[in-house]
């Protein structure tokens, strides 16, 4: 690990922020508030200036506030966290990239000599995914998993009874959470822990990172939080609670908007990983594509180019995103009122907090 860059990187967190000013905060609000959900939290960065807010409510049938340090689940930021991790093993010589999925689990995956490490972070192994295999709201049967404890590899042999999506591994691009269930039995292979311990261990820990823990089996969110919902019986059901073993090393980690700015600032400012590798996560897997390994990107209303993640946890979405020099940064979480996709309104949001 780069540990003098991650000391370097806390200490000037601990400096003072400066709030931003009036009218940007006014319109940063008008803005969150026009997002499309039951609640959203955010924090705007821009060089020093800090802006906190959120919108709507923090429980249905309530006036309470979304409170602007809660936790929520991340959903496929964890994507984020993982690749990092694996990058870290591979600047420390412990696994390449270009290895075979064969090479760290042996019998696992049928063709898993022709698909690489470096294919399952960048989602062009072309293995089915497994989440397509289980019953989502509004079927009755999701709602009865709601507590289930499941382990990685039931989930993978669950997806891998279905053929790949397209023969030739690393030809085309298809988002498969196994790919990520794959890469956290790697990690344990190499390691000897879990990728949640390795992430503490390497990322949580070393950036004081205070509101993000990696769940578990644990079915609640720790510290403050709004509630979350899923649409049931054409309305809402409180689906805070939950066993997040379903999302697993593709998406269980529960964060703060706080605490995401800190770990892309620290991740796209190049304290976690050498810059030939931070490269290598900000290269697409295919030809025009906007996935790397573990990043992504898109271009604002304006052009600027903003690099980060996001992800859905059924019941909350979140959003992360950091210039390349990470001089401006926005994260926003919210709790979706489903079936509406919020992701338009978000990006509007985004557009302002990058753009104005």
């Amino acid at each position: 690990m780069l540990v003098q860059g991650v000391v370097a990187l806390v200490t000037a967190a601990m400096t003072a922020v400066v709030p931003a000013s009036p009218s940007r905060g006014g319109d940063l609000q008008k803005s969150v508030d026009g997002v499309a959900a039951i609640g959203a939290m955010a924090e705007v960065r821009s060089g020093a200036q800090v802006w906190r807010g959120s919108s709507g409510v923090a429980e249905l049938g309530t006036s309470r506030k979304v409170p602007v340090d809660g936790r929520f689940r991340a959903g496929s930021i964890t994507k984020t966290f993982v690749s990092t991790v694996v990058l870290q093993l591979v600047a420390e010589g412990r696994i390449r990239l270009d290895d075979s999925v064969e090479r760290w689990l042996p019998g696992v995956v049928p063709n898993g000599e022709n698909i690489t490490v470096r294919q399952l972070l960048n989602h062009t192994s072309g293995l089915y995914d497994y989440k397509n295999t289980l019953p989502m709201p509004p079927s009755e049967d999701f709602y009865a998993l709601r507590y289930r404890t499941w382990t990685a590899s039931e989930q993978i042999e669950r997806a891998l009874a279905n053929p790949p999506v397209f023969d030739k591994p690393g030809s085309q691009y298809d988002y498969s959470n196994t790919n990520y269930l794959l890469i956290g039995e790697i990690i344990k292979k190499v390691t000897g822990r879990t990728y949640s311990d390795e992430i503490e261990r390497r990322i949580i820990r070393p950036l004081g990172l205070h509101g993000t823990t990696m769940p578990r089996t644990s079915t609640r969110i720790p510290g403050p939080h709004p509630h979350g919902y899923v649409p049931k019986d054409g309305g809402q059901l409180d689906w805070t609670e939950m066993n997040p073993t379903l999302f697993g090393a593709g998406g269980d980690i529960i964060s703060t908007t706080h605490d995401l700015n800190r770990f892309f600032s620290a991740l796209l400012g190049g304290q976690l990983l050498p810059a030939r590798l931070l490269q290598a996560m900000k290269t697409p897997g295919i030809e025009d594509g906007t996935y790397g390994l573990g990043l992504s990107w898109h271009d604002t209303a304006c052009h600027i180019r903003v690099y980060g993640n996001d992800g859905d946890a059924l019941a909350y979405q979140a959003y992360s995103f950091s210039t390349a020099d990470t001089r401006r940064q926005a994260t926003v979480a919210v709790t979706p009122h489903l079936p509406t996709n919020p992701d338009a309104t978000v990006n509007t949001f985004l557009d302002k907090a990058f753009c104005s």
